[in-house]
């Protein structure tokens, strides 16, 4: 199927548009859209990465179902024929990339489990041996597994970064049965994700869930386990006190530094080269991890 960069391209209009999703109110539910927009250095590119937003919303669906004895989902259905009108007009397009979803009452807090050591983690601890709040063992290097993984929440922030806060603080914004709740589950999914992945090869290094409220219970919303929300990194390139390769943006991300360009708008024109690359993997990722799934939303991809 053809790459898509915004639902307007369909004459459809999002009541929201992110950096990547296109989400529109239906009420009671909302639609969203996963298009094949990509950022860097949070400027959005002017081209897209054929099929990357299928990639991403099939990948959630897949851990939807995965986890779904863990925690419940806030998915209605994913089959656009489905969809109310006028989306199921646009089956074809919308197809393998897009959800109908309950909205839920969602929590302000980015539910982030690092498994290993990376990103801002990493500065963090080069800083004063900490990650939010949790004190670890001198000597860690780069990318090296943590003695068990940790929930290092962040704030959700609508515009610019989220920031990293301690655990004291999630108490504070939603109380302590609810915080060691988002706790609990974030770990055990992590946890239960990882195990997953290891067979095949990959490993988790980190990544954030998103949870809300529906019918009184704690929900899975959002995407999960994604090249986007997460860090997999292939076990046989894997060494502590380097950074491993991932299965992200990261083709693109080097090509841009090569460039003299300053991160700010207007984003650069991007090779198709470097986009088929980028496409290329994360396509892999999916493939390796579940590829029943991709085999069944092959005509999307």
């Amino acid at each position: 199927m053809g790459a898509l960069r915004s639902a307007r391209d369909l004459g459809l209009n999002p009541d929201y548009e992110g950096k990547v999703r296109d989400m529109f109110d239906l009420g009671d539910s909302f639609l969203i859209v996963t298009t094949d927009r990509i950022s860097a250095f949070d400027v959005i590119m002017n081209n897209v990465v054929p099929g990357r937003g299928v990639v991403l919303n099939v990948m959630s669906l897949a851990w939807y179902e995965h986890f779904a004895d863990l925690v419940g989902n806030h998915l209605i259905t994913a089959d656009a024929r489905e969809f109310p009108a006028p989306f199921n007009e646009h089956a074809d397009a919308l197809g393998g990339r897009s959800m109908l979803v309950r909205k839920a009452e969602r929590f302000p807090v980015e539910c982030v489990v690092r498994g290993y050591i990376a990103g801002s983690g990493w500065k963090s601890y080069g800083k004063d041996g900490t990650i939010c709040g949790h004190k670890l063992p001198d000597g860690l290097q780069l990318a090296q597994k943590l003695p068990q993984a940790l929930f290092t929440p962040s704030t959700k922030e609508d515009e610019g970064h989220d920031e990293n806060i301690p655990f004291s603080t999630v108490v504070d914004m939603i109380g302590q049965q609810q915080a060691d709740a988002l706790q609990k589950l974030s770990l055990d999914l992590y946890n239960t994700g990882s195990d997953y992945a290891e067979p095949f090869g990959v490993i988790l290094a980190d990544t954030k869930f998103e949870f809300g409220i529906i019918d009184g219970k704690i929900t899975l919303i959002d995407e999960v386990l994604t090249p986007d929300s997460s860090r997999f990194w292939p076990a046989s390139e894997h060494q502590a006190g380097q950074e491993p390769p991932s299965w992200d943006k990261q083709i693109l991300r080097n090509y841009l530094e090569t460039l003299d360009w300053n991160h700010e708008y207007p984003p650069p024109a991007i090779p198709e080269e470097v986009l088929a690359k980028t496409s290329r993997r994360y396509h892999e990722v999916l493939e390796i991890l579940f590829p029943k799934e991709a085999e069944k939303w092959q005509a999307f991809l």
